[in-house]
């Protein structure tokens, strides 16, 4: 078990994640602040459905791939934690600086409770299909909607939060087991 090379292959696959959310934001800005959560949830879920339609088919019709879809699975979940603790908004009221900030804020909580995981279940992760990695992203989804079709109200479950955290870090195992096959080509 090398978690201190699990915790530099986080990093770099987040350095990236965040390269592409900072070029966003200067194209964008925060335009992303008017999802409602529930639309917020279809967004990823689209992402998590495109990629299991390739992996299911091995038919990619528009082109992008499944590494670039799982980066911005973590980059919409690190949004929806960022929406979560700030509500939405009718217009942009973010500017890039402060969007920067907190994505960073909880980007660091996703990898610390990671590490907490990992280290408890001896990185089980990288022992797994990378199609598991989809199709636990899409089974946390289902429940991130089933919470919300609640009011948010759970008797004896994680909250919406929990699953966002836990379909960020999904979408990032699948993200370094890319990096290490192109590595090793």
């Amino acid at each position: 078990m090398d978690l201190e090379l699990t915790s530099r292959q986080y990093d770099e696959v987040a350095r990236n994640c965040r390269k592409v959310f900072a070029r966003k934001l200067v194209d964008y800005g925060a335009s992303w602040r008017i999802l409602r959560p529930t639309s917020l949830t279809d967004q990823i879920f689209i992402k998590a459905k495109r990629i299991r339609s390739i992996e299911t088919t091995g038919e990619n019709r528009v082109g992008d791939d499944i590494y670039g879809e799982l980066g911005a699975i973590v980059n919409y979940g690190l949004i929806g934690l960022i929406q979560l603790s700030e509500g939405y908004a009718d217009v942009i009221d973010m500017n890039v600086e402060q969007a920067l900030e907190k994505y960073d804020t909880f980007f660091s909580a996703a990898k610390s409770l990671m590490m907490d995981k990992n280290h408890d279940y001896g990185e089980a992760w990288r022992e797994m299909r990378t199609a598991s990695y989809t199709d636990l992203i899409l089974t946390k989804l289902c429940r991130v909607k089933q919470i919300e079709d609640n009011d948010g109200v759970t008797l004896v479950s994680e909250g919406i939060d929990s699953n966002y955290y836990d379909i960020i870090n999904y979408a990032m195992f699948g993200l370094i087991r890319h990096l290490e096959s192109c590595k090793t080509e």
